[in-house]
């Protein structure tokens, strides 16, 4: 299910003037620092980082703190499908239950920050 748009300005409040949100990835993860809890993440990618926040127990769509942040060119993962949790993502010490169509914005995301692609062979057409 895509993320609301309240939710994405939300996010906007906890990043630096002038990034631009790329992917916007939500996550549960059960344990949190070793501690067993139901808590609610967001994995941020914008044009410069990447910024995990916090949004809590009960704060599905509304993050209430920073509780990571790394360079963009970072690689998010791995992402491991269990046949009975779905996609689980590990990244930034959590390891978060995912839906599937965030999969792909996973991977974008990783091909995007990669910086050791090709030149575009055609970069002309």
């Amino acid at each position: 299910m895509p993320m609301p748009a309240h939710a994405r300005e939300r996010c906007r409040e906890f990043l630096e003037d002038g990034e631009v949100i790329q992917y916007l990835i939500p996550g549960i993860s059960l344990y949190v620092d070793g501690v067993r809890t139901r808590a609610a993440f967001f994995i941020v990618v914008t044009d410069r980082a990447i910024t995990v926040l916090y949004g809590g127990r009960f704060r599905r769509y509304t993050p209430k703190a920073v509780y990571d942040r790394v360079p963009r060119r970072t690689e998010i993962g791995p992402v491991e499908v269990h046949p009975s949790l779905g996609p689980v993502l590990t990244f930034a010490r959590l390891h978060l239950e995912i839906d599937e169509e965030y999969v792909s914005a996973v991977r974008a995301a990783n091909l995007e920050g990669a910086h050791d692609l090709p030149p575009d062979p055609l970069p002309d057409l």
